[in-house]
């Protein structure tokens, strides 16, 4: 397995590109993208503004990388920092700040990590087509290739920040310990490969190893089925926020719209706004489509082959036609406690979507998921103070 080094996790070789005033045939100002700083942020707003590209060729764009706040302090757990208002604008607020005084035409978001509850005065613009949602594990190099969760040693540490994650796997790995592991995908695959690592594997979104061509680094794709992870709500797809008065951007972006991902995304987004109403809610989400060519969680095997074993192309059914399957799971900390829930139906329109969401979150609190909810708030925000405290006697 190849180690990542120092030269293999920076930024990307090609930089941004120059900031341009106006398009070379027109008189347009160029259009500009907000996006955070880190390598793969702007690895996925140049996919953006690529697709722009081919359907507004005559228009020039420019990516505006901005620090976000939940970038700037790498030491405070995230559960401290995401408190009260700040966990609606840990990674949105400075750029929400910049496109509301008109600095930016848009940003580019992670849609997981994008609050479900916007200011007034932005909105949600388009969702594009999603990459791969599913989580994924990468094992030390000092590990056997073929290590996946199941034959890890009793007693290794996972590395990863996630509540979700973690308490998904002590349920079914009670054996693996998990350690605070923060920083750009980059970062952290090197903690992982460094020689006094305390980690044996960390727990990475596959879109964002793929998106910055790491596939290799990838030991274990994760799923309901395989490793028993679900993902986070929005996990994999992009999308642009943009002014709620703007009805030029907004005409602009809706022709890279993925209508398929959009409904998706939008019950998974509405099963979370409805339980808490923000981006911290530890759920896993699995969301695919039944009738149509595949799931969403990953490439299906054709039905048929031809005589000369290829495999034969099927059309795609109309969408309206196809029913969305949503399976969720809300599990306790410690991985004791968890209320599940799976579900199908047609939704025609992304409205149809959202009220599929509300419909599955009643039924997850009636079920008990909003107790399970209540004590990881306390217990996930106790661990975060007292990992503070450590760190504070150590340094004293």
């Amino acid at each position: 397995m190849a180690q990542a080094t120092a030269t293999d996790l920076s930024a990307p070789s090609q930089s941004a590109p120059e900031t341009a005033n106006t398009s070379a045939s027109t008189q347009f100002p160029a259009i500009k993208i907000g996006t955070r700083r880190s390598a793969l942020a702007q690895v996925q707003a140049r996919s953006i503004e690529a697709q722009l590209k081919k359907v507004h060729p005559d228009r020039t764009y420019e990516i505006c990388p901005v620090l976000a706040q939940g970038d700037k302090d790498k030491v405070t757990p995230l559960q401290i920092l995401s408190q009260g208002e700040n966990a609606k604008s840990l990674w949105t607020g400075e750029l929400e700040a910049m496109l509301a005084a008109g600095d930016l035409d848009m940003i580019q978001h992670c849609l997981k990590d994008m609050p479900t509850q916007l200011p007034d005065d932005l909105k949600l613009g388009v969702i594009l087509e999603r990459e791969d949602p599913r989580d994924v594990l990468i094992v030390s190099p000092r590990l056997p290739k073929d290590t996946i969760l199941a034959s890890l040693p009793a007693g290794s540490t996972i590395g990863t920040s996630s509540v979700r994650r973690s308490a998904q796997l002590r349920r079914l790995y009670p054996g693996l310990k998990f350690a605070d592991l923060r920083g750009n995908v980059g970062t952290r695959l090197a903690k992982l490969d460094a020689e006094d690592s305390p980690y044996a594997a960390i727990i990475l979104a596959a879109a964002g190893i793929k998106r910055m061509g790491w596939e290799n680094r990838i030991t274990q794709y994760l799923t309901s089925g395989n490793g028993g992870m679900l993902h986070a709500v929005g996990q994999g797809a992009l999308a642009l926020e943009i002014r709620k008065d703007d009805e030029k951007m907004q005409e602009l972006v809706l022709k890279i719209k993925c209508e398929k991902t959009t409904r998706a995304c939008s019950a998974e987004r509405a099963l979370l706004r409805a339980l808490e109403g923000g981006c911290s809610v530890p759920i896993g989400v699995e969301t695919s489509w039944r009738g149509g060519k595949g799931l969403a969680i990953g490439i299906q095997p054709p039905k048929d082959f031809d005589k000369h074993g290829q495999p034969l192309e099927e059309p795609e059914p109309d969408l309206d036609d196809q029913e969305l399957v949503l399976k969720t799971l809300v599990v306790s900390v410690d991985g004791k406690e968890h209320v599940e829930y799976e579900t199908a139906r047609k939704v025609r329109s992304t409205e149809e979507a959202e009220v599929l969401g509300r419909d599955v979150a009643r039924i997850l609190l009636d079920k008990g998921a909003d107790k399970i909810l209540s004590g990881i708030n306390k217990e996930k925000l106790w661990a975060a103070k007292k990992q503070q405290e450590e760190r504070a006697a150590t340094a004293a």
